[in-house]
């Protein structure tokens, strides 16, 4: 793999930096063509997976140590490929943002890869799982890590590729409707993708997002509207709320995440829907927040009319309503399900509202905004790690006992205690019972939405919990507790699958029993997200100023 980078030349930062800025996306690439090019040799394609997942892991450690979390790190490092500078040039960013959510991402995917070696050579039958498992890790690291606007699209498009072949992975009548619905609404979000960026680059000149930030904040010096820009990020925003399920576009969601095999389920809970997060919170307060625009919105129930001379108003507006939609939806659906699958796709369209409840606070109330992208960024991270736990036990389940329906379950906890006890754990986290990581991020979510002096909001979290806790207690009495069923009675637990499940069960108790550090880790994300000078000056772009339209540059 170093030979593979060397050719490369960096042109910004030193060339330590400049590498490890870089190391995933080639290391998620590498083993991906790897692994591909293994042919029949199953041992070959699992060993080269599994170095390339520790590889990348390695690698984004390394990132949050060096360039982020030591005392003396940057904070920011940049690559610039083939040399050519902002914004011309393809630019690749980590800051604490990226850091962070890379950090989500690596975590989830190595337990993810190692409990889908468990189940072969069922899920490897084509000999593609492999190689789209990696190519779906290069889209995701790829759309964390671009610095322009049209890459972004592109990485998106390369994570959803890989997306629908998994959906659609087993071929049934289930996984093929799902994945028809899927493609047909991320085609037309594609489409609106290319017309909102279209649309910016015709108005602003610039597609690089440090360049852009830079443009929006004096407008007149480059000769562009503002307003114009409004408009075409809520397009953009509406594409990041399809990639993240937020109401009301979450109806892909539940027959997605029930189609595609429990281990891509947990990738995608805990990664693909956070790179719509990381979208939202990138463009809102890095790219457009400087941009003076007078917006003056009545959001009905929250108190006060929300106005200000920034595009954050509106930004906050949209995605409370969105929010508040999702965590009602998303918990009286799962209350509902019939399978385990089926309760955790809802419940993962309620907590990602959750998630997005204070960045939404933080666009629409300028004092709280380090403290929402916080809550948002601990939030999301006790998600990874507690869905993602608990769509790997579902593969765990359907492993021991041929079946993940609530009615064909019971007594589970009997059986399969290496099972249970970490579901159990994963529940609880999701609920927020202390001193696990959901305590902490919906503690912080409560207290954001009770700075804002808004009772409204404050029902709305309780509200939500309150189904949490509904919806966690009936999936854990129906699966795990009372009799033992039939196909539970026979159930043979599998131990590697069990102890991945051990694993990021004690990943959840540590964050919370060691909670400082992670908190440190969140802050310097949202630090980031809000430090637009920081983020213009590591990226560079030029300084020239034009005194035409913007469509002209």
């Amino acid at each position: 793999m170093i030979a593979l980078w060397a050719p490369i030349p960096a042109a910004t930062g030193t060339d330590a930096a400049s590498t490890l800025v870089v190391a995933p996306l080639l290391i998620a690439l590498v083993t991906a063509v790897a692994s591909l090019l293994s042919g029949r040799q199953h041992r070959g394609r699992i060993g080269v997976s599994v170095l390339g997942a520790v590889a990348y892991l390695i690698a984004v450690v390394a990132i949050d140590w060096y360039l982020v979390l030591a005392p003396d790190a940057p904070g920011i490092a940049t690559y610039q490929v083939g040399g050519w500078a902002a914004p011309f040039g393809i630019t690749l960013v980590v800051d604490g943002l990226s850091a962070f959510m890379l950090t989500m991402v690596a975590v989830i995917g190595i337990a993810s890869l190692l409990s889908s070696i468990r189940v072969l050579p069922d899920l490897d039958r084509h000999r593609y799982y492999f190689p789209l498992f990696h190519f779906l890790m290069v889209g995701v690291t790829g759309a964390f890590l671009t610095g322009d606007l049209f890459n972004l699209f592109v990485w998106f498009e390369v994570m959803l590729m890989a997306s629908y072949l998994f959906v659609a992975y087993d071929g049934g009548p289930l996984q093929t409707r799902a994945a028809f619905w899927y493609v047909s609404l991320n085609l037309v979000a594609s489409a609106v993708f290319l017309l909102g960026v279209g649309g910016l680059y015709a108005t602003t000149g610039s597609l690089n997002m440090a360049d852009l930030s830079r443009r929006l904040a004096e407008p007149a010096a480059y000769g562009i509207d503002p307003v114009p820009v409004v408009g075409l990020f809520g397009l953009l925003l509406a594409v990041f709320a399809i990639k993240a399920g937020l109401v009301p576009f979450q109806f892909w969601i539940p027959s997605a995440y029930q189609a595609a095999p429990p281990q891509i389920a947990a990738l995608l809970a805990g990664a693909t829907k956070k790179v719509g997060i990381y979208a939202i919170i990138r463009l809102s307060f890095t790219v457009i927040g400087d941009a003076p625009v007078d917006v003056s919105l009545a959001v009905p129930f929250t108190g006060p009319e929300l106005a200000g001379d920034s595009p954050l108003v509106f930004v906050g507006a949209a995605l409370f309503a969105m929010a508040v939609a999702s965590i009602f939806v998303g918990g009286l659906g799962a209350i509902g399900g019939r399978s385990i699958e089926s309760v955790l796709a809802y419940s993962s369209i309620g907590q990602v509202g959750f998630i997005a409840l204070p960045v939404a606070i933080a666009a629409a109330v300028p004092g709280l905004r380090t403290l929402g992208i916080v809550a948002a960024l601990v939030y999301a991270l006790n998600h990874t790690l507690a869905k993602g736990l608990l769509f790997l036990a579902v593969g765990a389940v359907r492993t021991a006992t041929g079946t993940s329906r609530l009615a064909d379950l019971g007594g589970l906890a009997g059986r399969s205690p290496s099972i249970a006890v970490p579901f159990f754990v994963g529940s609880l986290a999701i609920v927020g019972i202390p001193p696990l990581s959901g305590f902490f991020g919906k503690f912080l979510v409560f207290d954001v939405a009770a700075r804002t002096a808004s009772s409204a909001l404050v029902l709305v979290v309780v509200a939500g919990s309150v189904l949490s806790l509904v919806y966690a207690t009936r999936l854990w009495t129906r699966s795990f507790w009372g009799p033992q069923s039939p196909a539970v009675e026979t159930a043979v637990t599998d131990h590697v699958q069990a102890a991945v499940l051990l694993a990021l069960a004690l990943a959840i108790v540590g964050v919370g029993v060691g909670f400082e550090p992670v908190y440190a880790f969140a802050e310097a994300g949202a630090e980031a997200a809000l430090d637009t000078d920081a983020y213009v000056e590591a990226v560079d772009p030029s300084d020239e100023v034009s005194t035409g339209s913007g469509g002209d540059h």
